[in-house]
């Protein structure tokens, strides 16, 4: 081993400016792990550096070691956690932030998966009780701060479930042992520190460090499980967690760290409470009293909400969250109604007016200005709500919980179900809704009225009452349309006419209108959509208006998403298409999404204006598309996503008798012009100017769904229009034939495209599509690329690719010339379906038959080429593939074959097996009856499948009858319904039991692969198949081959039974 200062001066070189060195330090370092005394070095010099940035440097590569090479199955000595241990109680505040990360894997694998490590909880004890802030006679070697650090990730992982195949885990022993033998002690030294810090109000850095890391410690102990061991110290333990409470102050701190500490403290205290509440409401129920009082108390405090920063904002938070939640639990009215009129005025809406910050935010950073205050689905900007933990968010979501409040709820247990007659009992109650917050908030007159002074008061309050509004639509939603018409035209659209329009207040009035559109009605659309199309287009003055314009969006796409329809949509259109044309860079994107959503939610109704939109964008796009392939900037991006969209609903409007409309087929040309200028550029120009194409192009769904219209309109006489196809076709192929970027929607979009462009070659005869260039792949071998990656992807993809391989083979014909690229491509096809077979081949999945079947059609194909590939493949390889074969063709196959389509493929190439063996004299091991045996029972089921298929056809007129009165009963009964209040609900028993189900079936394996039913469900395109008849080959077979086929083991006696009753015609060689 080398020395210690050997390993030390290669930490040195890690940190050297010169790359070289870098790169040898580190490769010799990588070459020492495998010696066992190497840790030990590192533990050495992170705790004895010569200076701080060498023992940083070991502590991090110690960090990332034991992460590499700490697992249930590959442990560390007991030595080596000793030796770990006792330098984390004695290591520096910067070296312990860093090594506590290299204990942490040895706490996961050695103590918490397998409870090994039995030592620790009682020495990790011993050492708190002898440590220098517990022990004060001075001679102690351990630090406090640091062993409570230990504790913290030792009780870390139990924060969580550990086992989510039981519905109710129970607490693991571990943590139980932990609350015992240190949680219930450490507990009377929370309290001692309470005591000294809170009460005595003395400031003591190492007491406030130690109190905010308990903190930590008791939550991480009762987020999830309760340990029995704390359940007789919870009141004395709230009570301390209230005097912390109590001691937080938000202006007029003192020490800065010490403020960040007690705040840090005070937000892990209502963690607590909210774990208390949320999960453990059988031991707090007695708690909540003194839990409401304090966190009113809190609230009522005076703050200036703009002064805080982000710690105190979580703080406040918090607060309102453990309010909410406590009001949603049984004794909840009870305990926080008597608080409804001071929280409403001196915490909740003070909370939620317009403050200095929101000012400043609006000017300087207006897209977090809106992520925070008018969140909307249309863009990325809008964020992660859940993430944005604001006291304003928090006032607004316990409003709403306090206007939707009726009185006490009926006790009972939170996984009861609830009773039928529940609901109509509260009816004849009102809410507080009703009753306190309507009447609070009108007291703030609207700022547009002609007898009230425009102040900065008066906008900031009325700022507070839209919010307010907009947080009360599950309460809104239940009164009557008269009453929501009167406050909508009274309190806000006037901030739209007002002479004083104020930009903050129309804002929020979008948002608003989009919140509440679950309570609009269709009589309010032209005065709602007026408006927002007035703030849509408001330019910016000595302010910003760039929130109101996107919030105006947001709002239009949230009314048309929830079928709130406009007067007209043509206008919507007009003004949505030139504010994206105006190109500005910030706005495009939210112009073009919303662009979008009206496409969606409009469908036949837009259709119309379509081709002339995608005109007019085309040549917009066309000026931004760069000459270089990569990257494109995001309106090219945005623009194709949105031309994507329109074509897919302009084809879906289509008549059925589309040949013979003037209007629809104009349109159709119109747009494929359109599109095929934009591809044009986007595709042939980097290539006649010979520039490199990436290998993740961009917006290649979106483009493949443009090549695919295009293709649809393709005249088989202008032999222009062909030939352009042709080489927009070739570009596209080179493209997706190192596809990379495997995501679903993106997926389904490019083997569309493939379909469409066999259909079409199949029609035309397209030039390249099977024999290339010297200098060029042909359309089919770069379409191979891309099917062939695509089997070693999700199931659905390989589903698609499934289908692709059987459009390909059976579509296509090819002259003698082109049949050595066919059987390349036949090659390629079967080489990777059959290893993407060979990995799942273990167990059973969904997957076998797509895989399955695709060599299938090859196999139908060449089988000379699927044979051969398949034995370079693996020894036995055609067997192998042939017996998974006739396993998938049983019915006792779980994921075995579904259709027609399925079944007769497999007949066929079952008998081209039997066939092909009997030719060559073959028996290979049984391998000729096995198939036999599965040629039989899948004869049998296809027969019957196309006899109920005939059966079907002669009864369909009949039954669509009376499917038809049948649905009409149904309507009947579903509106006799709508009212029934006796549906169920899921209980909570229920969800957990689902979820552990969940659990088992993915470790099992049998919950791993999901499969889109469409895909399973599909029919196979057969092609010139289809005319053949399959069990006319299956009796030729057999009435020539009788005697060999059934002289080997005897065949199961119900399929003989069977296949006679099927095949009568075949008795007498089966008898």
């Amino acid at each position: 081993m080398e020395s210690t200062a050997q390993v030390a001066l290669l930490l040195d070189n890690t940190l050297s400016a010169d790359g070289d060195v870098r790169r040898s330090a580190t490769g010799a370092l990588d070459d020492l792990c495998c010696n066992p005394n190497f840790p030990f070095a590192l533990i050495s010099i992170a705790t004895g550096g010569e200076n701080q940035g060498q023992s940083i440097a070991a502590a991090t590569y110690l960090k990332n070691f034991t992460r590499r090479n700490t697992s249930e199955a590959s442990r560390v000595s007991k030595e080596f956690r000793d030796v770990l241990v006792r330098s984390l109680l004695q290591a520096q505040p910067a070296i312990l932030k860093v090594l506590i990360e290299a204990f942490r894997p040895i706490v996961d694998a050695d103590f918490v998966k397998t409870n090994l490590w039995h030592e620790l909880v009682p020495e990790l004890r011993l050492v708190i009780q002898d440590s220098d802030l517990v022990n004060k006679s001075g001679n102690s070697k351990w630090k406090t701060i640091n062993a409570l650090t230990v504790l913290q990730s030792v009780v870390r992982p139990f924060q969580y479930f550990l086992n989510p195949k039981l519905a109710k885990e129970p607490v693991p022993p571990q943590l139980e042992l932990i609350a015992q033998e240190i949680l219930v002690p450490l507990i009377s030294l929370f309290h001692q520190f309470v005591e000294i810090l809170c009460v005595q109000n003395k400031s003591e850095m190492e007491a406030e460090k130690s109190l905010l890391i308990m903190s930590k410690c008791i939550y991480y102990a009762v987020r999830s499980h309760m340990p029995s061991a704390l359940v007789s110290l919870l009141p004395s333990l709230c009570q301390d967690l209230i005097r912390i409470l109590h001691s937080l102050k938000f202006q007029d701190h003192g020490s800065e760290d010490g403020y960040t500490l007690r705040l840090k403290t005070g937000k892990r205290s209502l963690l607590i409470f909210c774990a208390l509440i949320t999960r453990h409401r059988k031991f707090s129920d007695k708690l909540m009293p003194d839990i409401i009082n304090s966190v009113v108390k809190l609230l009522n405090v005076k703050i200036d909400f703009s002064m805080l920063d982000n710690l105190a904002e979580r703080v406040v938070s918090l607060a309102f969250d453990v309010i909410s939640r406590l009001l949603e639990t049984g004794p909840g009215w009870r305990l926080v109604s008597p608080h409804f009129s001071s929280l409403l005025e001196s915490a909740i809406f003070p909370a939620i007016i317009m403050n200095e910050k929101d000012v400043t935010e609006w000017e300087e950073d207006s897209d977090e200005y809106i992520r925070k205050n008018l969140p909307s689905e249309l863009e990325e900007i809008s964020g992660w709500r859940e993430d944005l933990f604001t006291p304003r968010k928090s006032a607004l979501n316990l409003l709403g919980v306090i206007s939707i409040s009726k009185g006490p709820p009926v006790v009972g247990s939170v996984t009861s179900k609830r009773k039928k007659g529940e609901k109509n009992k509260q009816k004849g109650r009102s809410c507080m809704g009703e009753l306190l917050v309507l009447p609070f908030l009108s007291k703030f007159p609207i700022p547009s009225d002609v007898n009230t002074p425009i102040t900065n008061k008066t906008i900031n309050d009325y700022y507070g009452v839209l919010m307010a509004y907009g947080s009360l639509v599950d309460f809104l939603t239940e009164q009557k349309p008269a009453y929501i018409s009167m406050l909508i035209r009274s309190r806000v659209l006037p901030l739209y006419t007002a002479s004083f329009c104020h930009p903050y207040l129309v804002a929020s009035a979008n948002w608003i209108l989009g919140e509440l559109v679950s309570c609009l009605t269709q009589e309010m659309s032209p005065d709602v959509y007026s408006f927002l199309l007035k703030a849509l287009v408001m330019e910016d003055t000595d302010i910003s208006w760039y929130p109101v314009r996107i919030s105006a969006a947001g709002a239009i796409a949230q009314l048309v998403e929830n079928d709130f329809s406009p007067p007209e949509w043509l206008p919507i259109l007009q003004i949505v298409v030139d504010r994206i044309t105006i190109d500005n860079d910030v706005e495009i994107p939210v112009m073009y999404e919303l662009l979008k959503t009206l496409v969606e939610a409009g469908a036949d109704a837009v259709a119309p204006h379509i081709p002339h939109i995608v005109s007019l964008l085309a040549q917009h796009i066309l000026k931004h598309i760069p000459l270089i392939s990569e990257p494109w900037p995001q309106v090219v991006e945005r623009g194709f996503a949105a031309l994507s969209v329109m074509a897919q609903y302009w084809e879906g409007s289509l008549p059925d008798d589309i040949a013979n409309n003037v209007v629809a087929a104009a349109g159709r040309s119109t747009i494929a012009k359109a599109f095929t200028d934009i591809l044009q550029v986007a595709w042939l120009t980097p290539l006649e100017n010979k520039n490199e194409v990436s290998e993740s192009p961009s917006s290649l769904d979106d483009s493949s769904t443009l090549l695919t219209f295009i293709m649809s309109d393709v005249n088989e006489n202008d032999a222009v229009q062909k030939l352009i196809v042709s080489k927009l076709l070739l570009a596209w192929a080179s493209l997706i034939s190192n596809w990379h970027g495997w995501e679903e929607e993106e997926d389904l979009s490019i083997f569309s495209c493939i379909k469409e462009a066999s259909y079409l070659h199949k029609k035309v005869s397209l030039i390249n599509f099977i024999s290339g260039s010297t200098s060029q792949r042909s359309i089919i071998e770069g379409i191979c690329g891309f099917v062939s990656n695509a089997f070693t992807q999700y199931p659905s993809v390989v589903h698609r690719a499934s289908s692709s391989v059987h459009i390909l083979l059976r579509l296509l014909t090819c002259s003698p010339e082109e049949e050595y690229i066919m059987h390349a491509v036949t090659a390629s096809f079967t080489r990777a379906a059959f290893s993407s077979f060979k990995e799942k081949q273990s167990k059973h999945s969904p997957v076998w038959k797509p895989l399955l079947l695709a060599v299938c059609s090859c196999y139908l194909s060449y089988p000379e080429i699927v044979e051969r590939t398949l034995e370079e493949d693996q020894h036995d390889g055609l067997r192998v593939w042939a017996v998974a074969l006739c396993s998938i063709s049983s019915i006792k196959f779980e994921h075995g074959l579904s259709n027609e389509s399925e079944i007769k493929l497999a007949v066929m190439t079952l008998a081209n097996l039997v066939t092909g063996l009997l030719m060559r004299n073959e028996s290979r091991e049984g391998l000729l009856w096995e198939c036999l045996s599965a040629l039989m029972e899948a004869s049998v089921r296809l027969k019957e499948l196309q006899e109920e298929g005939q059966d079907a056809d002669e009864n369909g007129d009949e039954n669509a009858s009376e499917d038809d009165n049948e649905d009409e009963d149904d309507e009947d009964d579903e509106d006799d319904d709508d009212d029934d209040d006796d549906v169920h609900e899921e209980t909570e028993e229920e969800f957990l039991e689902r979820c552990a189900q969940a659990a088992i079936d993915l470790e099992n394996g049998t919950g791993v692969e999901e499969v889109d039913e469409d895909n399973q469900e599909q029919e196979i395109e057969l092609g010139e198949l289809d005319e053949v008849d399959a069990l006319n080959i299956v009796q030729s077979l057999i009435a020539r081959h009788h005697q060999i086929l059934f002289q080997g083991p005897k065949l199961p006696q119900q399929l003989v039974s069977s296949f006679i009753d099927a095949f009568p015609e075949s008795a007498a060689y089966l008898l």
